[in-house]
């Protein structure tokens, strides 16, 4: 369940993270910095980002007794 999670936490940041990256173009188009962020954070697509981020870290850090940890 744990290897299932953390790659689902991979595929959403692996997404989020591209999407953020393509809308890098609005800066050349005119936005501001200030305007990028405010539209990353009102897309669902970049959203998954940060959702993945919280997933990978919720699963490493949080340990169980019988886990290794290296």
């Amino acid at each position: 369940m744990k290897s299932i999670l953390m790659f689902l936490g991979i595929i959403f940041s692996v997404i989020g993270l591209s999407y953020m990256i393509i809308y890098l173009n609005l800066l050349v188009m005119g936005f501001t910095f200030l305007d990028y962020l405010k539209y990353i954070i009102t897309r669902p697509e970049c959203i998954l980002f940060f959702i993945g981020y919280i997933i990978i870290t919720f699963l490493t850090f949080k340990g169980g007794k019988n886990d290794i940890h290296l």
